[in-house]
């Protein structure tokens, strides 16, 4: 039996230098001053500081496989990827990143070990309307495992809930809507037996409506199990009993960074199956404020004061899989 490591961190902001040469016209007029004074020392110094994070996680193996979001492009992706690889070099970190139309440039990606996991070419990215002028995506792969076996992963990132949380919330809607159709899909196209794993920043809690109503998420695995739906399991409510979260809104804690699985992650025969009550926050030394409000370490930048000590202003979050012989 082969167990994975599997994590997701929005990792806050990671852009690329301010003068970069990647980056189109139509981004940096939507940025403006926003990245001023942003150095590439700056950018390496966020990149190592999460690659060192990281390369902590697993017990200092590193995780498996990451989702992340916020990233800018595949320059970043790619130094990214290469600090890890410096730090680990028993592994063979590779990426999946696509650019979007997101209005900020921020997009979603997986790291994965190539040893454990294949990406197929025609990896899809689902576009989720944002306030009709950009899109946030989703990014499902179709990874192969080293065993063989198909395995639909979506990498998520929904809308914010800038200019308030019920006003925002259709929007947040329509990315539920968007996640359950093509989880859908996946069970047309491949099986109901094909195991599903959905992670991300749906800026939303497990009981909002965007997760329960729209993207069919529950609490309870017999529903998930025994319905006719394409439902999904919630993996993060029983973080919400800790008091908490993986984001701090006026130092209340929200759990907006989140695991769900499908039936096929669930059952005791499964090939490739969630490990249940794995799912874990990750607060290693120096990424959270000591004190009454355990916060996150943002490391600053786009127009915010800098901590090069910092890290982002998420915490990740990790669960454990584990695959049949």
């Amino acid at each position: 039996m082969s167990t994975y490591n599997v994590a997701f961190w929005n990792v806050e902001n990671l852009f690329d230098e301010e003068f970069s040469v990647h980056r189109t016209e139509k981004l940096k007029r939507a940025l403006g001053r926003d990245l001023a004074g942003w150095t590439p020392q700056l950018r390496d110094a966020k990149i190592a500081q999460l690659a060192s994070a990281i390369s902590a996680m697993n017990q200092g193996a590193g995780p498996d496989l990451l989702g992340v979001c916020e990233v800018e492009n595949a320059v970043v992706m790619t130094l990214l990827t290469q600090a890890l690889r410096d730090r680990l070099p028993t592994r063979n970190y590779d990426f999946v990143h696509a650019d979007t139309s997101d209005q900020r440039g921020i997009d979603v990606a997986f790291i994965f070990d190539a040893d454990l996991f294949t990406a197929p070419l025609d990896q899809r990215f689902h576009h989720v309307v944002m306030r009709r002028t950009a899109t946030r995506d989703i990014l499902q792969v179709n990874f192969t495992t080293h065993r063989g076996r198909t395995w639909a992963v979506f990498a998520n990132h929904w809308p914010s809930r800038s200019g308030g949380q019920y006003e925002s919330a259709g929007y947040r809607a329509i990315a539920g809507e968007t996640l359950a159709y093509f989880h859908e899909r996946v069970r047309e196209v491949h099986g109901k037996d094909t195991p599903v794993l959905v992670m991300g920043d749906f800026n939303d809690e497990p009981f909002d409506d965007s997760l329960v109503r729209h993207a069919l998420s529950t609490r309870q695995a017999a529903r998930v199990e025994r319905g006719q739906n394409a439902y999904l399991l919630n993996l993060t409510w029983d973080l919400l009993g800790q008091q908490e979260g993986s984001f701090y809104f006026n130092n209340a804690p929200n759990m907006l960074d989140q695991f769900l699985v499908n039936a096929a992650m669930l059952e005791g025969d499964s090939p490739v199956r969630i490990q249940p009550g794995s799912v874990e926050m990750i607060r290693l030394p120096g990424m959270v404020r000591t004190g009454a409000y355990p916060t996150p370490i943002p490391f600053g930048g786009m127009g915010r004061p800098v901590n090069v000590n910092g890290y982002s202003d998420h915490s990740p979050i990790a669960c454990t899989v584990t695959e049949l012989d």
